[in-house]
């Protein structure tokens, strides 16, 4: 029996838990021990830190999964409990405001992910100026003011611990006449601060020779509501209005209509949140963009692909369970702009759509963004897991007859079998590349642990994408820590039933 005590201690090593055997990985059995050892050592809370988006969203859709598979309905009732948990969650359930203070039903996030702020006060507690970092993990970071000797000047230190970066301001002042100008100073410094300050004049008529009080301050971060987020954990309660309504038998049993339309409710609700970011072209395109002013590092740039499809899997399922043309036009203009990023046989991407500002960088002088006043070109390729998100995007897309055909599966295939199979690692162990174009590390368990969620868009005529990734969770024998190891184990489930392993 497994007990909470002995997940306490949340996502530990991977074969550290003390299980006597190896898993089979695409047995039901597995999969039901995964789903109640995720549940009982990690239990729903709220999303400030990603908790739910990158957690408890990933077992719900392995719940979809595998209804899908057995076609029993426990899983439909597992659904049914833990949808309503984080239903519970929302912002306008808890009372919880985001950075606009708006209190709206979905769920905000904090650090990590967004700006940190602090406003620097004279010894009378006035406002002076207020300070920015960029950086992740904003709330570890520290601001140092110690006064030097001369009239009004200071000296500035921006510490992040978790990083164990430090910018320093040697010779500052307030004085806007001043070639010291804290504001100037700090703001030219930006493209080379490794902790990615930026600073505001609070001061309605700035003069000389005032200086904030000495000391250490610590900063805040803004909560913002994330497109990712709010798709990664909507996508499932939209998949069970979809799997509810379009079965005329699950759909005549009351309770299973009654939660089907609610969740639907809350589905649309909740990414309604993000209409304010949705833009789309006259020639038939549509993404997601940070508005410019949001706390985030790189407000008022189109967002990264994944983050923009992970809202895109909601508006495919909202699509299959009403055809409201709305979700079904959104998703279309998403599945086209994704498509168009593709290149190759075995498809490969950027991670920033190549026909954004990040892909290109911006110079101060475009007056782009807020946060991040100067970026360079922001070109890597696509990550193994991240990708996971965009494929099952578009899987979900083809499954609806929305824009993405066979073909376009086959060639996510192929990046799997031609590019993310690595050579045995130096542990004897099947391993993975990081990136989809096969490079990058075979050694950061955070993707190749990934490599199951894959299956999403693998094609039905080659099984390799299938025996690999069991492999890789066969000789490391992974254990029930992370909600995305559950959805791995149900994705291996789901394959080996509908494709007849």
């Amino acid at each position: 029996m497994i007990t909470r005590r002995q997940f306490g201690l949340g996502a530990l090593a991977v074969g550290t838990l003390g299980f006597s055997s190896a898993f089979d990985y695409s047995a039901r059995s597995t999969f039901d021990e995964f789903d109640r050892a995720f549940h009982a050592s990690s239990p729903v809370g709220h999303n400030e830190r990603g908790g739910l988006a990158w957690g408890h969203a990933y077992a719900m859709t392995a719940l979809v999964r595998m209804y899908e598979a057995y076609k029993d309905t426990h899983y439909l009732d597992r659904l049914v409990t833990v949808i309503d948990l984080v239903l519970a969650q929302r912002d306008s359930e808890r009372g919880a405001a985001d950075h606009r203070g708006l209190s709206l039903p979905a769920w905000r996030a904090l650090a990590p992910y967004t700006l940190g702020r602090v406003t620097l006060k004279d010894t009378a507690g006035q406002d002076l100026i207020e300070l920015r970092t960029s950086l992740s993990y904003a709330d570890n970071a520290v601001a140092t003011v110690t006064a030097v000797d001369s009239p009004g000047k200071w000296k500035l230190e921006v510490k992040n611990t978790r990083h164990n970066l430090t910018t320093t301001y040697a010779y500052l002042s307030l004085d806007p006449l001043s070639n010291y100008y804290a504001i100037k100073q700090i703001n030219d410094a930006y493209p080379t601060a490794t902790t990615r300050v930026t600073a505001r004049e609070l001061r309605a008529t700035p003069v000389g020779n005032t200086r904030p009080a000495a000391g250490a301050v610590s900063f805040v971060s803004d909560p913002v509501i994330f497109s990712v987020h709010t798709g990664m954990i909507t996508y499932p309660m939209a998949a069970f209005a979809r799997v509810v309504l379009t079965d005329p038998a699950l759909s005549a049993i009351p309770k299973y209509h009654a939660k089907a339309l609610e969740y639907l409710d809350a589905a649309k609700q909740a990414a309604a949140v993000h209409d304010h970011e949705w833009r789309q072209t006259a020639d038939g395109y549509g993404y997601f963009v940070w508005n410019k002013g949001t706390p985030l590092p790189h407000d008022g740039v189109e967002q990264p692909t994944n983050q923009s499809l992970a809202l895109g899997k909601t508006y495919c399922e909202i699509a299959a369970a009403t055809g409201d043309p709305l979700y079904r036009d959104r998703a279309e203009r998403m599945a086209r702009t994704f498509r168009r990023e593709l290149t190759g046989a075995a498809a490969t991407w950027t991670y920033w759509p190549k026909f954004g500002h990040a892909h290109r960088g911006w110079s101060r002088a475009a007056n782009l963004s807020e946060y991040s006043p100067s970026l360079t070109p922001q070109q890597q390729i696509e990550d193994l897991s991240h990708g996971a998100i965009d494929v099952e995007f578009a899987a979900r897309a083809h499954r609806s007859g929305i824009h993405f055909t066979r073909a376009d599966l086959t060639r996510f295939s192929r990046t799997y079998t031609d590019n993310l199979i690595a050579p045995t690692g130096a542990d004897g162990h099947p391993t993975a590349y990081m990136r989809i174009d096969g490079t990058g590390s075979t050694t950061n368990a955070g993707q190749y642990l990934q490599a199951p969620r894959w299956l999403a868009g693998a094609a039905a005529a080659d099984r390799r994408p299938f025996t690999h990734s069991r492999s890789i969770y066969d000789a490391r024998r992974v254990q029930p820590q992370q909600g995305s190891f559950v959805l791995g184990v149900a994705y291996l489930n789901w394959y080996a039933v509908t494709q007849g392993v």
